[in-house]
């Protein structure tokens, strides 16, 4: 986990109140140490494992008898006491499948392996989730001339967001908020929290300030300058 020192919080908020000073919009920045409720993974990988585990046992060449003979069967020599055979062979496969299951959802339940297995796009759906909601909890969708714009991390996820309200987002392109973003991440590639959201908001306010000049005598701010850091997830 990366740690965020007072004076990274200083430095922080000091540049969004210097990026603030150049345009009548809204900078705010969160960060999240994780967001993703990834706690069905482990059972997901359990399950598919669990269900591949008789068809890989026979395309390994196990067989039933074989599977009798190992656990302690007798071999069958009439034909009347086939059924029993099969029936024992099934119920060892039945218990390779809970063993199966029980060791891989253990496995899977380490958090970075269980974090790495999530699918890349589950990880994406929930941080895009986790962001809007911010948006929306920080009050970014209530400024004057709907200027607001969140910038987003989320460190378990290695992901980051950039949201703009609709009073600025169309006048800018998708590239240039995505060198917003760039400039989020390669901060946190580093472990430099404070550097990376330091480049992104000055990028953010370059933005701001070509599309949203400040208005004169009105110096309001109508949000805090600062990083807000979200608890972790039960």
């Amino acid at each position: 986990m990366i740690d965020v020192t007072a004076e990274d919080h200083a430095r922080i908020a000091q540049a969004i109140a210097d990026a603030e000073r150049s345009t009548a919009g809204e900078i705010f920045c969160v960060l999240a140490p994780e967001v993703c409720d990834d706690r069905e993974t482990p059972l997901i990988w359990a399950a598919g494992a669990a269900l591949l585990a008789p068809a890989l046992a026979l395309l390994a060449g196990l067989r039933p008898a074989m599977l009798t003979a190992l656990f302690g069967g007798w071999n069958i020599g009439h034909a009347a006491a086939h059924d029993a055979a099969i029936f024992s062979a099934l119920a060892t496969y039945v218990a390779l499948q809970a063993v199966v299951f029980v060791a891989v959802a253990l496995a899977v339940s380490i958090p970075p392996l269980r974090r790495a297995l999530t699918p890349p796009g589950a990880k994406a759906a929930a941080v895009r989730r986790a962001a809007l909601e911010q948006f929306l909890a920080q009050g970014l969708h209530l400024t004057r001339e709907r200027t607001g714009v969140l910038i987003f991390a989320a460190l378990a996820e290695r992901r980051a967001e950039v949201i703009a309200d609709e009073g600025v987002y169309v006048l800018a392109s998708k590239r240039v908020w995505g060198g917003v973003v760039a400039d989020l991440v390669a901060g946190l590639k580093r472990g430099h929290v404070a550097d990376g959201f330091v480049a992104a908001i000055a990028r953010a306010g370059a933005v701001l300030a070509e599309h949203a000049p400040p208005r004169p005598g009105d110096p309001r701010n109508e949000l805090p300058d600062n990083l807000t850091v979200l608890p972790p997830r039960p």
